[in-house]
Protein backbone atom coordinates (compact mmCIF):
# COMPACT_ATOMS: atom_id res chain seq x y z
CA UNK A 1 0.00 0.00 0.00
CA UNK A 2 1.56 3.29 -1.10
CA UNK A 3 2.36 5.66 1.72
CA UNK A 4 1.58 3.16 4.49
CA UNK A 5 4.44 2.14 6.69
CA UNK A 6 4.59 -1.49 7.77
CA UNK A 7 4.35 -0.44 11.42
CA UNK A 8 1.06 1.37 10.64
CA UNK A 9 -0.63 -1.82 9.40
CA UNK A 10 -2.64 -3.93 11.78
CA UNK A 11 -2.30 -7.73 11.96
CA UNK A 12 -5.81 -7.92 10.49
CA UNK A 13 -4.69 -5.96 7.41
CA UNK A 14 -1.76 -8.32 6.96
CA UNK A 15 -3.97 -11.39 7.39
CA UNK A 16 -6.50 -10.06 4.88
CA UNK A 17 -3.74 -9.47 2.35
CA UNK A 18 -2.41 -13.00 2.88
CA UNK A 19 -5.88 -14.49 2.40
CA UNK A 20 -6.36 -12.47 -0.80
CA UNK A 21 -2.90 -13.45 -2.06
CA UNK A 22 -3.70 -17.13 -1.45
CA UNK A 23 -7.03 -16.77 -3.27
CA UNK A 24 -5.37 -15.13 -6.27
CA UNK A 25 -2.57 -17.69 -6.37
CA UNK A 26 -5.09 -20.55 -6.28
CA UNK A 27 -6.85 -19.01 -9.28
CA UNK A 28 -3.51 -18.66 -11.10
CA UNK A 29 -2.71 -22.31 -10.36
CA UNK A 30 -6.09 -23.36 -11.78
CA UNK A 31 -5.52 -21.27 -14.91
CA UNK A 32 -2.03 -22.75 -15.36
CA UNK A 33 -3.51 -26.24 -15.18
CA UNK A 34 -6.16 -25.31 -17.74
CA UNK A 35 -3.48 -23.89 -20.06
CA UNK A 36 -1.51 -27.13 -19.89
CA UNK A 37 -4.60 -29.18 -20.73
CA UNK A 38 -5.59 -26.87 -23.60
CA UNK A 39 -2.05 -26.98 -25.02
CA UNK A 40 -2.00 -30.78 -24.75
CA UNK A 41 -5.27 -30.98 -26.68
CA UNK A 42 -3.96 -28.55 -29.29
CA UNK A 43 -0.81 -30.61 -29.81
CA UNK A 44 -2.88 -33.79 -30.21
CA UNK A 45 -4.66 -32.08 -33.11
CA UNK A 46 -1.47 -30.71 -34.65
CA UNK A 47 0.12 -34.17 -34.46
CA UNK A 48 -2.77 -35.45 -36.58
CA UNK A 49 -2.22 -32.57 -39.01
CA UNK A 50 1.46 -33.54 -39.19
CA UNK A 51 0.59 -37.15 -39.97
CA UNK A 52 -1.84 -36.09 -42.69
CA UNK A 53 0.71 -33.73 -44.23
CA UNK A 54 3.37 -36.45 -44.20
CA UNK A 55 1.00 -39.00 -45.77
CA UNK A 56 0.08 -36.53 -48.52
CA UNK A 57 3.67 -35.32 -49.04
CA UNK A 58 2.66 -31.80 -48.05
CA UNK A 59 5.28 -29.41 -46.64
CA UNK A 60 5.43 -29.24 -42.84
CA UNK A 61 5.13 -25.44 -42.79
CA UNK A 62 2.31 -23.31 -44.17
CA UNK A 63 3.58 -19.71 -43.96
CA UNK A 64 0.36 -18.21 -45.38
CA UNK A 65 -1.79 -19.90 -42.71
CA UNK A 66 0.71 -18.98 -40.00
CA UNK A 67 0.51 -15.31 -41.01
CA UNK A 68 -3.30 -15.39 -40.94
CA UNK A 69 -3.28 -17.08 -37.53
CA UNK A 70 -0.81 -14.59 -36.09
CA UNK A 71 -2.92 -11.65 -37.28
CA UNK A 72 -6.07 -13.33 -35.93
CA UNK A 73 -4.47 -13.92 -32.54
CA UNK A 74 -3.23 -10.32 -32.40
CA UNK A 75 -6.82 -9.10 -32.96
CA UNK A 76 -8.12 -11.45 -30.27
CA UNK A 77 -5.42 -10.23 -27.90
CA UNK A 78 -6.44 -6.60 -28.42
CA UNK A 79 -10.09 -7.50 -27.78
CA UNK A 80 -9.08 -9.33 -24.61
CA UNK A 81 -6.83 -6.45 -23.47
CA UNK A 82 -3.74 -8.65 -23.76
CA UNK A 83 -0.52 -7.29 -25.23
CA UNK A 84 -0.63 -8.34 -28.92
CA UNK A 85 3.18 -8.51 -29.02
CA UNK A 86 3.10 -11.08 -26.22
CA UNK A 87 0.33 -13.02 -27.99
CA UNK A 88 2.36 -13.07 -31.21
CA UNK A 89 5.51 -14.26 -29.41
CA UNK A 90 3.49 -17.00 -27.72
CA UNK A 91 1.92 -18.18 -30.98
CA UNK A 92 5.30 -18.07 -32.75
CA UNK A 93 6.71 -20.31 -30.03
CA UNK A 94 3.79 -22.75 -30.40
CA UNK A 95 4.13 -22.71 -34.21
CA UNK A 96 7.86 -23.45 -33.97
CA UNK A 97 7.13 -26.47 -31.76
CA UNK A 98 4.40 -27.69 -34.12
CA UNK A 99 6.73 -27.29 -37.09
CA UNK A 100 9.45 -29.21 -35.27
CA UNK A 101 6.97 -32.05 -34.65
CA UNK A 102 5.77 -32.00 -38.27
CA UNK A 103 9.35 -32.15 -39.56
CA UNK A 104 10.08 -35.10 -37.28
CA UNK A 105 6.97 -36.90 -38.49
CA UNK A 106 7.92 -36.25 -42.12
CA UNK A 107 11.50 -37.34 -41.45
CA UNK A 108 12.96 -34.06 -42.68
Amino acid sequence: MAGVRSEDKTPTDDNGARVELLRLRNSIDNLDAALVHVLAERFKCTQQVGLLKAEQAMPPADPAREAVQIERLRRLAVEARLDPEFAEKFLNFVISEVLRHHEAIAGT
